[in-house]
């Protein structure tokens, strides 16, 4: 395997630059095949005021400029371009960008995962402007306002909850009477002074020029329109994890995320390993899938000190056994 990289990451967000930060600092010379839509969801965040460090809050754009630089600095270099094939059948692994091919000895999958949106040229020109898909993320900037969130499952009913804290009201959308929502989510909401559920109602469009204004609302039984105020909307119709390439040969639950071990970024094939919303359906956030771009990193290490001829410094020795529980 000497044509081969000791590690190459696929997929360019804060996942997979952490990963590469510390290959490049194990002296494994990583290569990030980041994908023309690098710095994945962050970069449609206008501020991001939760990640550690940064007191004043930062613009997603920037903050994922950053970790890009950061693990330049150490060695790591990039291809600004989207996989289009993959082998793992055999190692050296193979990895295609149309006809360019690359080999490595170890691979680490940070392709993240998508917000699935309306569809609407309006939310399109929105997004970061009162358009979000991620509560958690944005919800503490529309403090006092009326927001409204999208969708019938438990996902929309635990955003609507949680923006309760911020807005002075919360409706909750959703195109038929009946949820897909558990019924004690539904009863929580129903218990809530401050939310409103609105049936049988879709989003036509989203009104507002350099932010959101209001929302143009279609019954979905009589067909008549109204327009309300808004000041801010919540996509939650739910996330697809960014996995079409690999799911012929990686394990992946029923949703297509992909599955590592209990504790670990490993997957079912050795030596390929999953790092951020890829394989994370629960809490999908940057500091979140940086930890676990950390830990990809350190177990693709751990898995070529193994092997002759590996030149990281990071670790030498294979992740220990837990201790048996004692009683």
């Amino acid at each position: 395997m000497s044509d081969a990289r000791d590690v190459i990451v696929i997929g360019g967000g804060p996942a997979g630059y952490t990963a590469a930060l510390y290959a490049a600092r194990a002296n494994l010379n990583p290569l990030v095949i980041e994908g023309f839509s690098w710095g994945g969801q962050l970069m449609v965040t206008s501020d991001v005021e939760n990640y550690p460090g940064y007191p004043d809050g930062i613009m997603g754009p920037e903050m994922m400029a950053e970790f890009r630089r950061q693990a330049e600095r150490f060695g790591t270099e990039f291809v600004t371009d989207d996989v289009t094939r993959v082998d793992f059948s055999e190692r050296p692994f193979r990895i295609w960008v149309e006809d360019e091919e690359y080999r490595a000895r170890s691979v680490i999958v940070a392709t993240g995962a998508s917000a699935r949106w309306l569809g609407l040229e309006s939310e399109e020109r929105l997004k970061g402007r009162g358009v979000s898909a991620c509560a958690t993320c944005d919800g503490a900037f529309f403090r006092d306002k009326h927001i409204f969130v999208v969708g019938g499952g438990d996902s929309a009913f635990e955003e609507g909850l949680f923006l309760t804290r911020f807005g002075y009201k919360v409706t909750l959308v959703h195109r038929r009477h009946e949820f897909r929502a558990s019924q004690i989510m539904i009863d929580r909401a129903r218990d809530n002074e401050k939310i409103e559920l609105k049936t049988p109602y879709v989003v036509e469009e989203v009104l507002g020029e350099d932010s959101i204004s209001g929302l143009r609302l279609r019954n979905t039984e009589t067909d008549q329109t109204e327009e309300v105020e808004a000041g801010a909307l919540f996509v939650a119709i739910g996330h697809d994890p960014n996995t079409k390439l690999f799911l012929d040969q990686l394990d992946h639950d029923a949703n297509g995320y992909l599955v590592a071990q209990p504790g670990t970024t490993l997957t079912n094939v050795a030596g390929v390993f999953a790092a951020g919303d890829v394989q994370d359906h629960i809490y999908r956030q940057a500091v979140t899938a940086a930890g676990s771009g950390c830990m990809a990193a350190l177990d693709a290490e751990r898995f070529l000190a193994t092997e002759e001829g590996h030149t990281g410094t990071a670790l030498t020795a294979p992740r220990p056994e837990a201790e048996p529980t004692r009683v």
